[in-house]
């Protein structure tokens, strides 16, 4: 199978929740559906590893935000979501580009930067952008992507096709002063926007607990009158779920939603950061009992799948990172003439 059909396939899993029955806050996924969740998020996963591993070899410079076990919430709202749809996040944001669909080998030579990145090599980790995907960016400001997804959605409803902005950040991003500009000015005109705080617990290395005085972030747009849904966000069917209902209200005409996915990143806020505010323990908990790429291979597992065929899945998207490594390594840089183009004066 060409590189470029395999991609497509392990990454484009946009409305793939598509009639998986709600149950107790959770899609009941198809095998299917979970075999989709499990090979897009398997994607992410494997594809962070090899980017922390090149960062290490020197060959990945500046910063770089791993995405490693928050995979579920971006796969999972973009199993609920249309191809119409456009999404836009932070800086943590290889994960989500890979579940819109974008090449592998193209984000990894941006993160190198390489010719064929998404950027021409010149955004690198942090910056990165696909209008084809619907993808409108990684943004390096923290909170930027809330009001640049209102912008988005006020477009939307200009149009009126029906599609709905999915708007992330962080948590730390939270308390931003233009996240409540946004969140007010969303409500005011009913704009059809998702807004997703992914609350890893530790924002830049201080615990929501001595940063937050409201530390539920589901009922921060309340004063707004913008509805929110607390959710495991270590649980695809879950992210799924909340993402169906919030995306069926917008559509519906009636203004933005609010969720909050309680997530957890296992490395450290960027590569350079070692990380000491927690435990390893506490790193280690997490991993083994609620992992989410492991929640859904146990249920395959359960439902019959063997460790044969999901041994093949984690070859194929190996050998898909692998061949986005090597574009990475290979691919020129720019010519030094690029520091004059897409600039504006």
């Amino acid at each position: 199978m060409p590189a470029a059909d395999r991609n497509a396939k392990f990454a484009d899993v946009a409305g793939a929740a598509e009639g998986a029955q709600a149950e107790g806050g959770i899609l009941a996924f198809t095998r299917d559906q979970e075999l989709y969740a499990y090979r897009a998020m398997l994607l992410i996963r494997r594809f962070e590893e090899k980017a922390g591993q090149m960062y290490g070899m020197g060959l990945i410079g500046g910063f770089c935000h791993l995405y490693i076990g928050q995979e579920a919430v971006v796969v999972g709202a973009r199993m609920s979501a249309k191809s119409t749809d456009q999404f836009i996040t932070g800086y943590r944001d290889h994960g989500h580009m890979l579940a819109c669909g974008m090449e592998p080998r193209r984000v990894m030579a941006e993160l190198t930067g390489r010719r064929g990145g998404y950027s021409k090599g010149k955004g690198g980790s942090m910056h990165m952008f696909s209008r084809e995907k619907n993808f409108y960016g990684g943004h390096g400001i923290v909170g930027a992507p809330a009001p640049l997804g209102v912008g988005l959605a006020f477009a939307d409803l200009y149009r009126g096709d029906g599609s709905v902005s999915l708007t992330f950040f962080g948590d730390g991003a939270a308390n931003q002063g233009q996240v409540y500009e946004s969140f007010n000015m969303a409500e005011l005109w009913k704009l059809p926007i998702v807004f997703i705080v992914e609350n890893n617990r530790y924002a830049m290395g201080t615990s929501v607990e001595r940063s937050s005085a409201q530390s539920n972030f589901s009922m921060r747009g309340t004063a707004f009158n913008i509805p929110g849904r607390q959710i495991d966000g270590m649980d695809v069917r879950a992210v799924a779920a909340a993402a169906r209902e919030a995306l069926d209200w917008c559509r519906a005409g009636k203004g933005p939603f609010l969720i909050e996915a309680q997530t957890y990143r296992y490395r450290g806020h960027s590569m350079s950061d070692p990380a000491k505010y927690r435990s390893k323990e506490e790193v280690q908990r997490v991993r083994e009992e609620h992992d989410p790429i492991e929640q859904v291979r146990a249920r395959l597992l359960a439902g019959g799948a063997s460790e044969d065929e999901l041994k093949q899945i984690d070859a194929a998207v190996r050998r898909i990172v692998s061949e986005a490594a090597d574009f990475a390594t290979n691919d020129p840089e720019p010519d030094p003439s690029e520091l004059w183009t897409d600039v504006v004066l």
